[in-house]
């Protein structure tokens, strides 16, 4: 069995010059003896599985509210497609494919529940008080709210997965964070769990669209990937059944975003002269990208995405509920925070501003699930439900 020192040795042998190695690792914020037999990126990844917050995203919106169905993607389901993805492409690029899960594990971690909804909701309540953005929130969860340690509060991951949640960007995510220097870009473990994340959703929420009926399967010849991809499948498998065509459209789609990615990477990599992590960090251009051809057919899935499933009249009516849902409960706490559990009273007793009322009130509500939400606001506002 390999201990630490003989995955840190072979790191140094397989992985390639430009991946972050475990023994080069910035080390975390509280000192503590790294495990005999696991790397630190693999025991940041155990801790952030074993964590609360990771489980509650079972019950977190992807784009369908829990109670829609149970066949739609959660955040769950979703992070974890995307770390599957993540380390297929890192495998691919000789990149750290135990940072890379541990960074894809903990992406979503920071969501509110409804999604991008519940966000949007936070982040107009706290707007003159520093906003809410997911990220940042899912920093304050590893390094704050998470309590399994006698010696320090957070999981104390290294430096290199804290970076990379915080500097997880995508096109509805732009976090800044004053620990973190937003003049470089992140590691390129980083940068691919970024797209990972993208491939994840622009081909899944694809598949949810259609399965809720909100998405017809005609309806997207007019994507000309989709259209393509789905003349060869038809054509190999001329009696297979639709669904079963769906399911083979979206694998070979995930498949096509993913070998453009690595070949353009590949290509950047040696344009930009990529020969260690601080060459990649300092780039003048992001490494890990699509090619500019690829890239004009993915955002045609983007923009159907946002035209047919995100502005869908049944999904904005969710959403706007959701989000009433939310505001209604935070002007609750707000006018009673005793409502509260104790220990987030306890959290404003130890610094009693309205900014902090403010900021305990937003993180206990962005950490609850969906399921918990609802319950919450029919016990308040439902004069039937039991207390």
């Amino acid at each position: 069995m390999a201990n630490r020192l003989d995955i840190e040795k072979q790191e140094l042998n397989y992985l390639a010059a430009y991946a972050v190695k475990s023994s080069e690792s910035q080390g975390r914020k509280f000192k503590e003896s790294e495990h005999e037999d696991r790397g630190c990126f693999q025991r940041d990844k155990d801790r952030i599985t074993y964590s609360t917050a990771f489980r509650r995203l079972q019950y977190k919106t992807q784009v369908f509210v829990n109670y829609e169905g149970d066949h739609y993607r959660t955040r769950l389901t979703h992070t974890l497609e995307v770390t599957q993805i993540a380390r297929a492409i890192a495998r691919n690029l000789g990149l750290n494919e135990d940072l890379v899960e541990a960074i894809a594990l903990a992406h979503d971690i920071g969501h509110t529940p409804f999604g991008h909804a519940g966000e949007y909701a936070l982040n107009e309540i706290m707007k003159n008080y520093g906003g809410f953005e997911h990220n940042r929130h899912a920093l304050r969860i590893v390094d704050y709210y998470e309590e399994k340690y006698p010696d320090f509060k957070g999981l104390n991951l290294t430096w290199e997965v804290r970076e990379g949640i915080i500097k997880h960007s995508s096109t509805y995510d732009r976090p800044k964070n004053k620990d973190f220097s937003s003049n470089t870009w992140p590691s390129l473990e980083g940068q691919v769990v970024n797209l990972a994340d993208e491939i994840a959703y622009n081909n899944h929420d694809l598949d949810d669209g259609i399965s809720s009926g909100l998405i017809s399967f005609e309806s997207l010849d007019t994507i000309e990937l989709w259209k393509r991809v789905k003349k060869s499948i038809a054509k190999k498998y001329p009696q297979a059944e639709k669904r079963t065509i769906r399911s083979l459209i979206i694998k070979n789609m995930i498949n096509i975003y993913v070998k453009d990615l690595t070949a353009e990477t590949k290509r950047n990599i040696k344009k930009y002269k990529i020969d260690s992590v601080d060459k990649a960090r300092t780039s003048k251009k992001k490494v890990v990208s699509f090619s500019p051809e690829f890239d004009k057919q993915k955002k045609q899935v983007s923009k159907f995405l946002y035209n047919n499933l995100y502005m869908h009249p049944y999904v904005i009516r969710m959403s706007d509920k959701c989000t009433r849902f939310l505001r209604e409960l935070f002007k609750t706490y707000l006018d009673k925070p005793q409502l509260m559990p104790k220990i987030h009273l306890q959290y404003i007793e130890d610094k009693s501003t309205k900014k902090h009322k403010y900021e305990v009130i937003c993180d206990y509500i962005a950490g609850m699930t969906d399921r918990f939400a609802l319950e919450e606001y029919k016990k308040l506002f439902d004069p039937n439900e039991k207390v």
